[in-house]
């Protein structure tokens, strides 16, 4: 690894120390281009920040949509001591969830962008390119000077289930992430990072440009996942691990004819939602490559957990706490008493120098335990040499008559048949039980025309359940529809899965 990790409490100094061991060697680079962006180049954007009028300590609203400018623009801002609020670029401008809204809710001062300000812009808005260095005279950027850390990133929900959360870390909370990432991959400076994922969200800043400028190693960034000639691509760019979601494990887990796997590649990082135990079996004997599953949330500055490289891939697990406290505690415990047994199911608490103290807004405060546990609102288990199984969200959990069914069960036994390509069960509202489940599938290769089909594959379904489910345990109606609603990491979004207008290509009730 490079020199600066002792320096990673001050993101600007980390930068600074970067560029001076490491001069014009790439940090960043354009998956579908030759741009690139340099540890010099990346100095010289912290430079022109701390020299532009923006006050220290103001928030900044990012919405970039070049994935080098976007990285550039995130790092250096908060490397000159700014908050940094970035956006989702696709957003509409009004509206609940659009930028306008967002950008009051971050605390943003004003919005910079690589496109022009939209004509209903209240918030001021600025440029890209009025702080990009070429803007700024040129000069010999004397040493850096320590100074105290300040800035980091701030984050916010959608607010569509509840009040919304708004997340504000410091730039020392994702450079402890940042370290242990490097720390558990085993990265170092000859490691080159894919990642097609949006940089507005924790994975892709932590997991992806902090943890590379940590280690000084080379990322290259991908505006998004495409499948077609993948593995060219990996092969081309000497990709050494890859950094995904399950959903685009579940669309690499078959090769296509004429693909080959590069040798260069240790393994394949899967976060962001549970990665069903078939799909890893399926790629992992196709390509060859390692899976290695990992847990976390932006409240904890993202990776929580992690399976360890070192052993075999223990199906179900996303592995051990990495650089914090993890404990799993039972529905009643309501102080710090004693935790579940090796194999009990109860919500999961962390603490620690990445997890958060509180919501900005004091927001859900009942998610922080007076002695600085924070609920996850995650319902897992602990084996007995404390890996780490999450089974469910705690408001997934479907409540059957008193009797709790966990979607992922279900969702890992439909999931092993080579026709779902990918599966998602949610709770039903009924008269006599209170909830039943119900399955909402989507079958590979199948259109809605393929009804003989469609109706054998769910028929074998519908045999698997019954053999491997008690009757009380097995959904009451299977949908077969054509996508599952999703996030731009890919995660299903299951309370769409309730709303009106769900286009269903086929249904079988009384499964």
């Amino acid at each position: 690894m490079a020199g600066a990790t002792g320096f990673a409490d001050c993101l600007g100094e980390l930068v600074c120390r970067q560029a001076a061991a490491l001069g014009e060697r790439a940090y960043v680079e354009d998956a579908r281009s030759d741009a690139v962006l340099s540890f010099g180049a990346l100095e010289r954007w912290r430079t022109a920040f701390a020299q532009s009028v923006l006050p220290p300590g103001a928030t900044v609203a990012l919405s970039v949509s070049d994935p080098l400018q976007c990285a550039a623009a995130f790092v250096a801002a908060m490397a000159s001591g700014r908050w940094v609020a970035p956006l989702d670029p696709a957003l509409p401008d009004a509206g609940p969830s659009g930028l306008e809204s967002l950008v009051a809710r971050t605390g943003a001062g004003m919005v910079l962008s690589d496109r022009a300000a939209p004509a209903a812009a209240r918030c001021p808005w600025v440029e890209l390119a009025s702080f990009a260095p070429g803007s700024v005279a040129a000069f010999d950027p004397p040493e850096f000077t320590p100074v105290a850390a300040s800035g980091g990133v701030i984050l916010s929900s959608s607010g569509t289930t509840g009040p919304p959360k708004v997340v504000r870390l410091h730039q020392n909370k994702l450079l402890h992430v940042a370290r242990c990432v490097v720390e558990h991959h085993q990265m170092t400076e000859h490691d080159r990072v894919f990642s097609p994922l949006p940089l507005f969200h924790i994975n892709a800043e932590v997991v992806g440009l902090l943890s590379t400028l940590v280690a000084g190693s080379c990322l290259v960034l991908d505006d998004r996942f495409h499948r077609t000639d993948f593995w060219d691509l990996m092969g081309e760019r000497r990709v050494t691990w890859i950094n995904a979601v399950p959903a685009i494990i579940s669309r690499l887990a078959e090769l296509r004819p004429g693909e080959t796997v590069p040798s260069g590649i240790r393994f394949v990082r899967s976060a962001s939602a549970p990665l069903p135990v078939a799909t890893a079996d399926r790629f992992e004997a196709a390509t060859g490559l390692r899976i290695i599953e990992t847990y976390g949330m932006t409240e904890a500055a993202s990776q929580i957990a992690a399976h360890p490289l070192s052993v075999p891939r223990r199906a179900g697990s996303v592995g051990l706490p990495v650089g914090l406290e993890l404990r799993v505690v039972r529905d009643e415990m309501r102080s710090g008493a004693e935790a579940c047994l090796p194999g009990e199911v109860g919500e999961i608490e962390i603490r620690g120098a990445s997890v958060i103290e509180a919501y900005s807004g004091g927001e859900h405060a009942d998610r922080f335990r007076p002695d600085g546990w924070l609920r996850t609102g995650d319902l897992g288990y602990r084996d007995s040499d404390g890996f780490l199984y999450v089974v469910a969200r705690t408001d997934d959990v479907i409540n059957r008559g008193g009797e709790k069914v966990f979607p992922r069960e279900i969702e890992e036994i439909l999931s092993a048949d080579k026709a779902v390509a990918s599966v998602a069960v949610i709770a039903q509202d009924d008269p006599e039980l209170g909830q039943v489940p119900v399955a909402f599938v989507v079958l590979a290769d199948l259109g809605a025309g393929d009804i003989e089909e469609t109706r054998r594959a769910v028929a074998r379904l519908n045999k698997t359940l019954e053999q491997s489910l008690v009757p009380a345990r097995r959904p009451v109606a299977l949908h077969v529809v054509a996508t599952l609603p999703a996030g731009a990491t890919g995660k299903v979004r299951r309370r769409a899965l309730r709303e009106p207008g769900l286009a269903v290509l086929h249904s079988f009730v009384g499964t």
